[in-house]
């Protein structure tokens, strides 16, 4: 991570918060994770010193604590490790000091804290709601309540939702959704327009809640996988990968090599599956079909292939508490080299003719630009991080298994454009392609899975992995044998306020484009 980059050195150390903040302790080792508490002195200090460093806000969420009060909690990036701090507060006290002014992606994980624990961010700037729309009452907090009123949904009244549209005269608004023309998840955009020119673009999520972390209330951890890995479908392996490292993380249970390098085989693929199809569809919003044909005739394959090796084209249930449901025999193996090769050679032919596409160039090139020094300050990572020069990837940095095992390279691109986020897909296309041939040709004896003699009654823990959109995280509290607490954290939260960013000065014709070279997740961040 160097500073021309978009990062400087991170030097901040776990010794500083033993010293000065608090108790830290290490609960996973690799990746490296400390765990700790803060008080509420501290919490802004904590934060401000990150962030000089170099540092990132990956996640904060809250949790409710009966007669004890409640926990915010905030999940950083350092260069020693990740770092999980909570807040606590007490009974009598149903405020918190904001990280928004340090973090701007705090902004909105702290409203929907707000929405759903009712309690109020300090020097938050905006105190709009933001996952409650007029599903329930202002008075309830679904995630603060023991039981929740069975006429709620009766209770529940509109919402005066004001927008911060920009006055001028010769502007004007374009309200585009929730309901959208295609088949995708709901969302609202509200763009402000000079003629065609975008000059603001204001989201309005939330239409995809479902109340996932009250669902995960209660239920044993086994069972709870399953919901784990649909909480966003294209990412199920992502999730379901974190939640299963979570309760490994508190039992104490260490994976046979085997099942690590087949949960880094499916996390693979479920990243190929993701870029095939993005990159298509930004071929076909580009004017350019073809690309379109193309590139989801090898999805297709693909999906075709987990389905008939892994039991379900995305993987679902695959990724079992220890391990896999699904060994790979010699025949699958081969299948699996064999395709893998070929899909290459096709990729590595339609990747030169579409560089050389003049039109596809003059639709991609230099639209919905994120310099590094704005993906720093937005704390950018994931591919469209790593698209504006933010040289961040977990699987290269930390190296977790079976990433220490089987190294994988990091895709990198500086401009930040459409083009640069198009570039870093197709790259880690042949990076996925040839990780996965060097896995089935070097796959590790051992168990695709152990067996869990009993789940922990109680304790913490959390997973993290770095999906195909950025790092995917879980964190959990167990109690008396079942999930007090669990939240699975999209990196969408942190990456929807930069698509506001990234539309301006471009014009509306270009907003599909751009939209899709970011491909952000509704459900993982409306939960």
């Amino acid at each position: 991570m160097d500073a021309g980059r978009g990062w400087g050195p991170i030097m901040i150390k776990p010794s500083w918060f033993s010293e000065t903040m608090g108790s830290f302790c290490l609960i996973l080792a690799q990746p490296p994770i400390w765990r700790g508490r803060l008080a509420a002195d501290y919490w802004q200090q904590l934060g401000q010193r990150i962030r000089q460093q170099g540092g990132r806000l990956l996640g904060i969420w809250g949790e409710h604590q009966d007669t004890a009060g409640a926990n915010i909690h905030a999940f950083f990036l350092t260069e020693s490790g990740y770092l999980w701090c909570t807040l606590p507060l007490p009974a009598n006290l149903r405020e918190f000091p904001s990280l928004s002014s340090v973090f701007p992606t705090a902004c909105r994980q702290e409203r929907a804290i707000r929405d759903l624990l009712g309690l109020e961010p300090l020097g938050n700037p905006d105190m709009r709601p933001w996952l409650r729309h007029a599903a329930w009452p202002a008075n309830i907090h679904p995630l603060a309540m023991s039981d929740i009123p069975e006429d709620i949904l009766s209770c529940a009244g509109e919402i005066d939702y004001s927008y911060r549209a920009p006055a001028g005269q010769d502007l004007h608004e374009i309200p585009v959704g929730p309901v959208h023309a295609g088949t995708i998840e709901p969302g609202h955009f509200r763009f402000t327009c000079l003629g065609e020119q975008i000059v603001q673009l204001e989201e309005r999520l939330g239409y995809c809640h479902k109340g996932i972390e009250r669902l995960f209330v209660g239920q044993p951890p086994d069972a709870a996988l399953r919901l784990a890995g649909r909480v966003s479908g294209d990412s199920s392996v992502a999730y379901a990968w974190s939640y299963a490292m979570a309760v490994e993380s508190v039992a104490e249970i260490e994976l046979s090599q085997r099942a690590l390098a087949l949960r880094g085989l499916c996390l693979e693929r479920e990243r190929l599956a993701n870029h095939l199809g993005d990159l298509g569809a930004l071929g076909n919003d580009a004017g350019l079909a073809f690309a379109l044909t193309q590139l989801l005739a090898i999805k297709e394959e693909l999906l075709r292939e987990n389905a008939e090796i892994f039991g379900h084209r995305y993987l679902m249930d695959v990724v079992q508490l220890g391990g896999v449901a699904v060994d790979l025999d010699g025949r699958a193996l081969q299948h699996i080299e064999q395709s893998s090769k070929a899909w290459r050679r096709r990729l590595e032919t339609l990747d030169l003719l579409l560089q050389e596409h003049a039109g596809l160039r003059d639709r991609l090139v230099a639209t919905g630009p994120i310099t590094a020094e704005r993906a720093a300050y937005w704390g950018m990572a994931g591919l469209s991080g790593r698209a504006s020069g933010q040289a961040w990837d977990l699987r290269t940095h930390f190296a977790p298994p079976p990433y220490d095992r089987y190294p994988m390279e990091i895709s990198l691109a500086r401009r930040g454009d459409v083009a640069a986020r198009w570039a870093v897909r197709f790259a880690e296309v042949f990076r996925c392609l040839r990780w996965q041939e060097n896995v089935v040709a070097n796959l590790p004896g051992g168990s695709p899975r152990v067996a869990l003699k009993a789940f922990p009654k109680d304790g913490e823990g959390l997973g993290i992995c770095e999906g195909w959109r950025g790092e995917v995280f879980v964190a959990l509290r167990l109690e008396d044998g079942h999930i007090a607490r669990c939240h699975p954290h999209d990196p969408s939260w942190s990456l929807w306020p930069v698509l506001e960013e990234a539309v301006c000065q471009d014009i509306v014709a270009d907003f599909p484009l751009i939209n899709k070279s970011f491909n952000l997740s509704y459900s993982g961040q409306d939960l």
